[in-house]
């Protein structure tokens, strides 16, 4: 699960970068009924989604030329710096160097050994998500890569993650649960899964990590989805002891899961 009692390596924020802002709005308030604030002057085009006044994500324009839409997720850092400079010396690479955010916090964005893309985020006045592990909000992130021996070793290194394999149903692979360091395995915050590269066409072969959101409803919400203009890629399924589930891509592309959790 994911709280917002946020600790170091944990997922703190999640924003994406658009090639149409106001259509991405539309879309993603139709599915989960989020309501996009008014971007400050100075944000250049950024603004917030909130559910419930509760702050659940960020949405900005495409900044960079050949960009694919995406989710972006941020893990808690305290110290940018050491965090970027701990990327580099593990062979991974430093996209967006640490910078300030408005005096809420510092950010860099950084990409790991394989190719996948994250964040981090070393907070100040704004510690991050006000909402988690709701209907309409984060509840779990995923990291698909060609290389899950080599992605546990260096997340493990970089943010103190503890890791557990347990095996999929069927010939299904093993999927490797993710928790903070130091936190009992029920504050499991996301999974670590190896595919191929030809599995991997919505990034072009590489890596990727992508957000799981909470409904209360996931047929229901896949039906939002396709009427909003997406897609779905997998699903709904029922996966035994975790939920009934849809991989869906919103208009443009961006990836996303939406998750009605097993109760009780």
């Amino acid at each position: 699960m994911i709280t917002t009692d946020f600790v170091p390596g944990s997922p703190c924020w999640i924003d994406l970068g658009a090639p149409d802002v106001a259509a991405a709005a539309r879309f993603y308030g139709s599915v989960f009924g989020w309501q996009l604030e008014p971007p400050e002057p100075e944000a250049d085009g950024y603004a917030v989604f909130r559910l419930g006044g509760k702050s659940v994500g960020g949405l900005g324009p495409l900044t960079q030329a050949g960009a694919r839409s995406a989710w972006m997720i941020y893990f808690l850092t305290p110290d940018a710096e050491a965090t970027a400079a701990a990327v580099e010396r593990s062979g991974g690479s430093i996209r967006v160097a640490p910078l300030d955010a408005d005096g809420e916090g510092r950010m860099a964005q950084l990409t790991d050994p394989q190719g996948g893309q994250f964040a981090v985020w070393q907070p100040a006045t704004v510690r991050g998500l006000e909402v988690a592990d709701a209907p309409g909000s984060l509840c779990w992130t995923e990291l698909y890569t060609t290389d899950a021996a080599a992605a546990k070793e260096f997340y493990g290194s970089l943010f103190g993650w503890q890791t557990q394999d347990t095996p999929l149903p069927g010939d299904g692979g093993t999927y490797t649960l993710v928790t903070p360091a130091g936190l009992n395995p029920d504050r499991a915050q996301g999974g670590i899964m190896g595919l191929s590269a030809d599995h991997l066409a919505l990034a072009g072969g590489r890596p990727y990590w992508h957000p799981v959101f909470a409904v209360a409803d996931c047929d229901a919400t896949v039906a939002k989805v396709t009427e909003g203009g997406g897609s779905v890629q997998m699903g709904p399924v029922d996966m035994p002891d975790v939920g009934r589930l849809a991989v869906c891509l919103d208009p443009s592309g961006a990836d996303f899961v939406a998750l009605a959790p097993t109760t009780g």
